[in-house]
């Protein structure tokens, strides 16, 4: 926790010395208490003291203030960073992080060095390719499509919550979306337009990936072994651990094709498969999918160190993200028409 650059909160590791386990895991209950210093007098300011629960009125109060609740520096901490006083605070939230600012390493600057690059690196992607898609005047003069990304919370606890992706938000959005008036839309029956707009959809689920890790190559299929700088990885599992297919594989290298020869900057891509006898993690992509009945694939660029609280990625597939991305705002509409199954 980190309240005015001023670090408050640190959970010490056991020395090696005195636990020599091959596994790196913790009791979450027992073994996970972050130390705030040593001024437990400080902190215990009441003395044990019992005192009665009351609001700022003298009222009686259904809860204990916050200030009998958590220790009463930390209420002074947020109140002082908050700019009231402690009384004024009726309740918070508090998440512990890694203050620890981002860097960029090795030899020749190729590695970021950051916490939480999964997933934040393919939002800020997203996020610049959005943009960039529509910096010229004209870009939607001829568009037939809605571009659209969706940013969510909780993926790593499941996303059912009110703001992950297993919720109904995205399908609110997209429904609400498909029944705007247009040109194209007048006397036109849109009782169906929202399934109509998921059968013409596409939806890239852009999470990171596994780059191979030189300590552990054997972890890898022998032909599927993606290396940071070199491009997203598209995700391929048979048991729809992601959502990809081969039209939206073909579809992806259509894209980067076409957009290196309309900016002279080659979109490498990379493929990756799993190990049959490894575990697999998972994606929002086939959660989505499987919601909304709309095309879907996943891929990532490739980074090391994935869940750690210093994860690596690399600095050129920013840019090759961002390329891909953009060309994939701009040309969708036009080569999604050209990809045909039979």
């Amino acid at each position: 926790m980190c309240l005015a650059n001023i670090v408050v909160l640190r959970i010490p590791t056991l020395a090696i010395h005195l636990d020599r386990q091959e596994n790196f895991a913790f009791n979450k209950e027992t073994q996970l208490f972050p130390i705030a210093g040593l001024i437990a007098a400080e902190l215990n300011r009441n003395g044990g003291v019992d005192t009665p629960n009351t609001d700022k009125g003298g009222e009686p109060s259904p809860l204990k203030s916050v200030t009998e609740r958590h220790h009463s520096h930390f209420v002074e901490l947020i109140a002082a960073e908050a700019g009231v006083n402690p009384g004024d605070i009726l309740d918070f939230e508090m998440i512990l992080f890694d203050t620890q600012k981002s860097c960029l390493g090795g030899m020749l600057e190729e590695f970021i060095f950051s916490p939480r690059l999964d997933n934040l690196n393919s939002t800020f992607c997203a996020t610049v390719a959005l943009i960039d898609s529509v910096a010229d005047e004209s870009a939607l003069e001829n568009e037939d499509a809605i571009r659209l990304i969706a940013l969510f919370d909780h993926e790593e606890i499941g996303s059912r919550t009110a703001q992950g992706a297993d919720s109904n938000i995205l399908p609110s959005i997209i429904r609400r979306l498909s029944v705007l008036p247009s040109s194209s839309s007048k006397n036109t029956d849109l009782s169906t337009a929202y399934e109509q707009t998921l059968s013409t959809s596409f939806l890239v689920s852009a999470d990171m990936a596994h780059s191979i890790n030189p300590n552990y190559a054997g972890k890898y299929e022998s032909d599927h072994k993606p290396e940071m700088n070199k491009g997203p990885v598209i995700k391929i599992n048979a048991n729809a651990r992601y959502a990809t297919n081969s039209p939206g594989i073909v579809l992806l290298e259509e894209i980067a094709r076409k957009t290196a020869k309309e900016t002279g900057e080659h979109v490498p891509l990379q493929l990756f498969v799993v190990r049959n006898d490894s575990s697999c993690g998972s994606t929002i992509g086939p959660m989505l999918s499987a919601a909304l009945g709309a095309r879907t694939l996943d891929l990532g660029n490739p980074q090391l160190s994935m869940h750690s609280i210093r994860e690596t990625g690399g600095t050129h597939d920013v840019a090759h993200a961002i390329r891909l991305f953009t060309g994939f705002f701009k040309h969708y509409s036009e080569l999604s028409k050209t990809i045909l199954v039979d």
